[in-house]
């Protein structure tokens, strides 16, 4: 796994984070020894890495990140700085989930099951799990020294970290 951070520069807007997070893919997939290190969009937005390097890019409005595994089938990425409200955690996590993940069952915070949820929803995606689905559907689950992330019979590991103002989570699917 190849990862690598770009600041966005002012004035912070879409169009900065995107140039940021591409930044970040070329980064991150020269780290990985890829001889084409343009991330094009596909139609739908979402980016294109070249053959044999799966990938994925996420941002703030201050800081973008990519991640590159070659050979892998997809990854998903994200980062998330916003405070998730008890409101918003109702909503995205279910009920067996808060109970399980949460304090004081669990170890997780509401921002970092979010994310969680998120990259695993770009993976699950990667491999096609098919159709449309939202990502909030995904459960979530723990093992070892990571979550599991079931969704339509797929399932993927999603490894979080954190620092006080910051969540990265990364679901890789060999």
């Amino acid at each position: 796994m190849r990862t690598a951070w770009r600041p966005v520069r002012p004035p912070y807007g879409p169009h900065q984070q995107s140039t940021a997070g591409r930044r970040a893919a070329a980064a991150a997939l020269a780290a990985a020894g890829a001889a084409d290190r343009t991330v094009p969009g596909d139609p739908d937005g979402r980016p294109r890495f070249p053959p044999g390097f799966a990938g994925s890019i996420s941002h703030t409005d201050r800081l973008a990140v990519a991640v590159v595994v070659p050979g892998a089938a997809a990854v998903g990425v994200d980062i998330e700085c916003a405070a998730i409200s008890p409101r918003v955690a109702r909503f995205v996590l279910s009920e067996r989930e808060r109970h399980t993940l949460l304090p004081p069952a669990g170890t997780c915070t509401p921002r970092e099951l979010f994310s969680a949820k998120e990259a695993a929803f770009k993976a699950l995606n990667g491999i096609g799990t098919g159709g449309h689905f939202l990502f909030w559907k995904i459960e979530l689950s723990q093992s070892d020294d990571a979550l599991t992330a079931f969704y339509g019979g797929a399932t993927v590991p999603v490894w979080i970290r954190s620092a006080e103002d910051i969540s990265f989570a990364v679901a890789i699917q060999r």
